[in-house]
């Protein structure tokens, strides 16, 4: 598993972040130049491919991930979701830029059952000089089905 940011001091500095565009900072956290945020670690998930507009991520959802009837509770497929969204809508932030959600969607399909490895898809739609949107999926690994779907929009800043 690449490296995950442990303190503050972990993280990329502003001026880190500045200095390249978006797509090449998502694809050095990546290869694990830089360390991945510390919800990977809490969510249980890694980034596993990058490229313009479309990212991937694999993880698992585990008993700490339920709600009070021992279901994946909402909130887990909502910050996957959040995750590969903003990530997809990162490679297509321009060098001195950086982003923001101003919204995001979740349906729910049906019921993540805990343990199950899953893949999430997001697709760049659309990235402006001062918003861009993306949509994306959860699906199963090995079954392929639909667990989640999402869309967001996010404010691009310099």
């Amino acid at each position: 598993m690449p490296p995950i940011a442990r303190t503050a001091a972990d993280l990329p500095s502003r001026e880190t972040l500045l200095s390249m565009s978006g797509l090449d900072f998502m694809q050095k956290m990546l290869a694990g130049e830089l360390p991945h945020p510390t919800i990977a670690a809490l969510t249980g998930y890694r980034i596993t491919h990058v490229e313009q507009g479309r990212v991937l991520l694999r993880g698992t959802a585990g008993f700490q991930h339920t709600n009070p009837f021992g279901g994946v509770h909402g909130g887990w497929y909502g910050t996957v979701l959040d995750t590969v969204l903003g990530c997809a809508v990162m490679t297509g932030v321009p060098k001195g830029r950086w982003y923001t959600t101003l919204e995001y969607k979740v349906n729910i399909t049906r019921a993540l059952p805990v343990g199950m490895e899953v893949e999430a898809e997001a697709l760049l739609d659309h990235a402006g000089r001062s918003t861009a949107v993306s949509h994306g999926t959860i699906r199963g690994v090995e079954d392929g089905r639909v667990y989640a779907t999402g869309s967001t929009t996010c404010i691009i800043m310099a």
